[in-house]
């Protein structure tokens, strides 16, 4: 058989001179460079073809094996995944690092140099994306036979660049000099239609069937990119669909000069995979999302039935093979394509199909604000996906049918769990399609999971008791500590052993060091290592000079209201006033650090990031505050600028309103490289702490059942404004434009919105026990080697944040572990 062909050792050993070999061929024959005159850019595309070369004969031994032992297959569908750079994580992954360095260092060049070249793979905007890719990286890890599947976006989200203090999105090209780990998969195509109409029929046997008919179409090609596990003995894949036209141009628009509209056609089927989430402020944009969502969908859904039925004959047995998870509701039209290719291609009657759908798919739901919830007008859903929408009112009739008879005369019972809303414009309300349509569905922290089953999603939990379940989320180790921080992982190593990478519960052996002085102050140096690199980045790209010795207080997420970004800005305020009255005052210094985009079209948003960026200005600049203070917006925050920031950080802020965030991983990643957390009772920082404890924390702030007590007793945000004299202070200064003397309005909608607004994420109500938890965080930080005792102990005690804890609880009660596994 062909599979016994081996490549060469030769070829991919890993001795430094094979190696150095290795680069220099692919240098010369790959990227076609005389080595004379190769430039650092030139070689860094040698050394990710010579990585992958070493990753490629595991990773087709990997797919072989899933073949030869039938595993049951773990299919992860998500709009995003944010993988980061592949160069020096794959390396590690293989065990690599050290020969390539020296190799590198062979032929007169830095590894660190050549990872500078690699341009982030830009697809993805935060949380969501990030989650996937430590997914993928576990499943690889633990050896389960998982693929991801996704969009091959040209352009993603946006680079965000910040002209006097405003937020401005330039297009992010990342594809612009291609993509050394991809592998283009021409022959892997499928075609996915869109509009048409539905012909009605009855077959030889008198049973109404459904055809789709004159619709139009775009192909999907497939792109594959290898994820390696660490220790390399698994590599899974990736799989990428990019939109290609079924015509290239109009030959007759052509011959006649408009070559316009000559390939309209052609760009308009490939705007599907040009831009990430474009914006859904117009029809056109709305339409598009939503054509991106169907594309990858049925791109995905066709492939995995295709290997499929390379070992199995009856779709019958689909659940027992094919888990396939719902990363929220942007692939939840996987629920009535499967129908659709079952009930209409296959003629399987309804309920087969249905049982093999049901329990074929699970959701994973990431919100629990109601505005927040995908929802898509049924005028476009009919017009775009006619067969689709039949199949959601079936779905719907029969599911509203089952409550009625179980709950007959509870009309809104039947209104709130409709999977059509019927208030103003008729919409399909995608959560409850991939509710209904899931055998599972999981909350990403236990507290979200709670807030599902009694908020968004009671319902649903009345109707089918123990469908929603809690997954907590976790972050991959090897990305996050040994990757990111490569001086705090060898001290770990050097003190526990290596097995903590795998198995991240074994940082617990490092809780009796923390009361060992030797190792507090090797860890102190380290991190005061980490954070004196972080200072020469800030001061590099944002000519902002940093007290190495100041607390490094990080912020770093997207940007949004619920977030809470802005009671960040307000305390730096209110700290700044507190050392302007009184320039003595003995007060911790602080460097504040905050990151994140802004969805294009949130105002406010934006809004707040201008308000950060002129307050950063002012603060900065004072000679009066001097080192005491600084407040630094790092711009076009990813997964590379993350790796710099959280192994320096000191003080990590989670402090969302309570309720709001489903969970948070930066939270984990931070306190896995010793950061404390200052944040509120939301998301997984209940969890952090149960495991970290309270005392090594700093957490403050309303919970989520007084947050909801307090909206609906219409909270007073203008009595809190009256009675905190310093929070008055301050929010004066945003209204009268203290720092914004060019316009002196600018800011009043932020002090409109937290005042005659309402609050509605509660800044004023958690104002002063924000700053009851800062001047606690402050007091300890002037105590270093307490202040390091407990860090040490955050690092000890985060084991259960891996995300490979995650995978094996998924694949134990969603997924059920693979066959022979």
């Amino acid at each position: 058989m062909l599979s016994q062909y081996k490549v060469e050792p030769a070829a991919t050993a890993n001795d430094r001179e094979a190696v150095k070999r290795s680069l220099l061929n692919h240098l010369i024959h790959s990227v076609g460079k005389d080595p004379e005159y190769a430039t650092s850019r030139d070689w860094f595309i040698a050394a990710a073809f010579a990585v992958r070369d070493r990753l490629i004969e595991r990773w087709m031994q990997s797919m072989r094996s899933y073949y030869e032992r039938d595993s049951r297959r773990i299919y992860y569908l998500s709009m995003e995944f944010l993988i980061g750079r592949t160069l020096t994580n794959s390396m590690i992954s293989l065990g690599v690092y050290d020969v390539f360095k020296q190799a590198i260092a062979d032929v007169g060049y830095d590894l660190e140099e050549l990872q500078g070249w690699e341009v982030e793979p830009a697809l993805g905007t935060g949380g969501l994306g990030r989650l996937a890719a430590c997914l993928l990286d576990s499943m690889a890890t633990l050896g389960l036979p998982g693929y991801g599947y996704g969009i091959r976006y040209e352009f993603g989200m946006f680079t965000q660049h910040i002209e006097n203090g405003w937020q401005v999105e330039a297009p992010e090209n990342w594809l612009r000099y291609g993509n050394p780990w991809e592998f283009p998969r021409p022959g892997v195509i499928y075609p996915v239609r869109f509009g048409g109409r539905i012909l009605e029929y009855k077959d030889a046997e008198g049973v109404l069937r459904h055809h789709w008919a004159d619709a139009e179409e775009v192909m999907a090609m497939a792109f594959d990119l290898p994820i390696p596990g660490y220790g390399g003995s698994t590599v899974n894949n990736l799989r990428l669909w990019s939109a290609r036209s079924t015509r290239e141009f109009n030959l007759k628009y052509f011959n006649a000069g408009n070559y316009i509209e000559a390939v309209r056609d052609k760009n308009e089927s490939e705007n599907l995979s040009k831009v990430l989430y474009p914006s859904d402020s117009t029809a056109r944009g709305k339409e598009l999302r939503f054509k991106q969502e169907y594309f990858f969908v049925s791109a995905s859904i066709q492939d995995i039935l295709a290997r499929f039925r390379k070992g199995h004959r009856s779709f019958d047995e689909l659940p027992d093979y094919v888990a396939i998870q719902l990363n929220d509701t942007h692939p939840a039209l996987v629920i009535p394509e499967l129908m659709r290719i079952l009930v209409d291609d296959n003629h399987y009657e309804w309920d087969r199909a249905w049982s093999i759908t049901s329990r074929t798919c699970a959701y994973t739901n990431h919100t629990l604000l109601p505005e927040a919830l995908e929802t898509w007008p049924v005028e476009m859903f009919e017009r775009l996906l006619p067969r689709h929408l039949q199949i959601v009112y079936e779905i719907n009739q029969r599911f509203l049918s089952d409550v009625y008879h179980r709950h007959p005369g509870d009309a809104d019972l039947l209104r709130r769990a409709s999977l059509v809303d019927e208030v103003g414009e008729r919409r399909i309300r995608m959560s409850h399609l991939a509710i209904v349509g899931s055998h599972k569905v999981n909350g990403v922290a236990r507290i979200h999971t709670d807030l599902m089953r009694k908020t968004i999603f009671a319902d649903f939990d009345l109707l089918q008791p123990g469908k929603i379940v809690a997954k907590t989320n976790g972050v991959t180790p090897r990305r996050w500590l040994l990757n990111a921080n490569p001086g705090l992982a060898n001290l770990i190593t050097g003190r526990i052993g290596e097995d903590w990478i795998t198995e991240l519960d074994e940082l617990k052996k490092l809780e009796p060091l923390a009361e060992d002085a030797a190792f507090r102050q090797e860890f102190a140096a380290i991190k005061q290592n980490n954070k004196s690199r972080l200072a020469e980045v800030i001061g590099q790209r944002l000519g902002v000079p940093v007290d190495v010795n100041s607390m490094f207080d990080v912020m770093i997420k997207r940007i949004h209201e619920y977030k809470r970004q802005l009671l960040n800005v307000l305390y730096v305020i209110a700290r700044y006033n507190r050392i302007r009255a009184n320039p003595s005052l003995d007060i911790t210094p602080r460097t504040v650090v905050i990151a994140g985009k802004a969805a294009p079209g949130y105002a406010m948003a934006k809004l707040i990031v201008k308000l950060i960026n002129d307050v950063a200005d002012v603060v900065n600049n004072d000679p009066m505050i001097g080192n005491k203070l600084k407040l630094v917006f790092v711009p076009n925050y990813n997964v590379a600028t993350a790796e710099f920031i959280i192994p320096g950080a000191n003080l990590s802020q989670q402090i969302s309103t309570a309720g709001t965030e489903a969970s948070g991983t930066g939270n984990m990643k931070l306190a896995m490289n010793g950061a404390l957390t200052i944040g509120t009772w939301d998301g997984a920082n209940v969890e952090i702490c149960e495991e970290v404890g309270e005392e090594n924390m700093f957490l403050f702030g309303l919970r989520a059942h007084e947050v909801a007590k307090r909206r609906a007793e219409n909270y007073d945000a203008w009595a809190a404004y009256a009675q905190n004299a310093e929070l008055r202070q301050v929010l004066d200064m945003v209204r009268d434009g203290y720092f914004c003397p060019d316009q002196n309005d600018r800011f009043h909608p932020i002090f409109d919105a937290l005042t005659a607004g309402g609050d509605y994420y509660m800044l004023t109500a958690d104002f002063a026990a924000y700053s009851a938890a800062q001047d606690r965080a402050d007091a300890l930080y002037l105590q270093q080697d307490e202040w390091n005792r407990k860090a040490i102990l955050n690092v000890a005690r985060i084991g259960k944040f891996s995300s490979d804890r995650t995978v094996l609880d998924y694949a134990r009660e969603i997924w059920y572990a693979p066959r022979g596994e």
